[in-house]
């Protein structure tokens, strides 16, 4: 019996890139089929079980499911049968970045809609897996609202602040009315909300931008969690019970120069301004005293290792803290293409290689080979049994390898 037990079967959790957002010009984006998952999902699956993650963020993409309100799920099928096979829990991704083409997010018909197609999605995937069942309802709200309320990359491709705050708002409504769709299915459901950590300075010579990037920092990145929280708007119904588990995305370029127009400058390696990540995670901590996982991180090429040694280390600072750290999702299982370019960004636990018509899995062997390290530093399984959530993860073990490292924040992290 844990003294500790951790709320997911493995402290490694992974996930598959699954956005369906109506990109630039109009085109319908579908990241599932150009990664190959959907004619991967048993091999892909079955490499995480012999990682020993039993945890993975998988996508209903609603535009495809949907149709004016009639949903058809059965396309999840084949990822279902996957995880049975290697019985491996989902967290169902509800809506990453895209929406049916008939409706406009600004409405009230948008939140009724999302609420009916999350109990939908409730009914069908919970009588076919085991619980405990884990929902993200709306991925990366704050982001996305700047992605298509600000910067008009995707739909309903807006190009203003005003349109961007608004876009958060009905967001966050459909994400709260979609929570209590889901818990009418299952009262015990589990809601995973993520959100990027994100950081931004001004410019070293611009001291008139101090208070819009302090702004950002401090106020701007939690408005969402505010609200799904209760904290902010709480005529919206949100709740600490509805936010339920925080997911902090946390990449490179999360930490930022502030720019008046467009995405802010990622600052580079080495920059005096950068902050440690115990400390940013400690923010998210002291403002919702929620269980926490990191929800999607990861390096890039041959920096991979280093990138999970150092978030290791920051993750660990974070737990002797005192933090209620669930895991750590290494993110994503398989390479994934550059929005904009097309080019393989080469951050997966496996890259994609074209053969023969087709993407080869090529596992990273550094970046599993660190994998490894730490989970037999924090006494965790390598591959899975027949039953995961028979020997839940002891986070105790978590904290005593904290202790027993006892791995200090540094803001030369990444």
């Amino acid at each position: 019996m844990a003294k500790r037990p951790g709320i997911f079967p493995t402290f490694f959790l992974s996930g598959f890139e699954c956005s369906s957002f109506n990109w630039k010009e109009g085109v319908r984006r579908n990241l599932v089929a150009e990664t190959g998952h959907d004619r991967h999902a048993a091999e892909d699956y079955q490499h995480l079980a012999s990682l020993g993650i039993a945890v993975a963020r998988e996508g209903i993409p609603w535009p495809m499911v949907d149709k004016s309100g009639c949903c058809d799920f059965s396309t999840l099928d084949p990822y279902i049968e996957a995880m049975k096979a290697t019985k491996i829990t989902p967290i169902w991704d509800l809506f990453h970045y895209g929406y049916p083409d008939d409706l406009d997010p600004f409405s009230d018909d948008f939140v009724t809609r999302f609420a009916q197609y999350c109990r939908a999605a409730a009914e069908y995937v919970t009588p076919k897996l085991r619980g405990p069942h884990f929902f993200t309802p709306i991925n990366e709200i704050t982001f996305f609202s700047f992605c298509a309320g600000e910067w008009g990359w995707a739909a309903p491709f807006r190009c203003s602040r005003d349109d961007r705050m608004r876009l958060r708002l009905a967001l966050c409504r459909a994400a709260i009315a979609g929570v209590k769709a889901i818990r009418e299915v299952d009262p015990e459901a589990r809601m995973v909300h993520i959100d990027p950590l994100v950081r931004v300075v001004a410019p070293r010579d611009r001291p008139d931008q101090v208070e819009a990037a302090r702004h950002e920092t401090e106020e701007d990145t939690f408005l969402a969690w505010d609200i799904i929280s209760g904290r902010a708007h709480p005529e919206f119904g949100g709740s600490p019970e509805i936010l339920d588990i925080v997911g902090a995305n946390n990449y490179a370029f999360g930490q930022m120069e502030y720019r008046e127009h467009g995405p802010h400058a990622a600052l580079p390696p080495g920059d005096d301004r950068i902050a440690p990540l115990c400390e940013m995670l400690d923010t998210v901590w002291q403002r919702y005293r929620r269980p926490m996982i990191i929800g999607e991180t990861s390096g890039f090429g041959h920096g991979r290792a280093d990138w999970l040694r150092d978030v290791m280390g920051e993750s660990l600072a974070a737990v002797r803290r005192g933090m209620d750290l669930q895991g750590i999702c290494l993110f994503p299982a398989v390479d994934m293409p550059d929005w904009h370019t097309g080019e393989w960004l080469h951050n997966g636990i496996c890259d994609l290689v074209e053969a023969d018509g087709d993407l080869r899995r090529i596992p990273d062997g550094a970046y599993i080979d660190e994998l490894r390290r730490w989970q037999k530093e924090l006494n965790r399984v390598t591959a899975l049994d027949e039953d995961p959530y028979s020997d839940p993860v002891e986070l105790q073990d978590v904290i005593d390898a904290a202790y027993r490292l006892n791995v200090q924040p540094d803001k030369n992290w990444n």
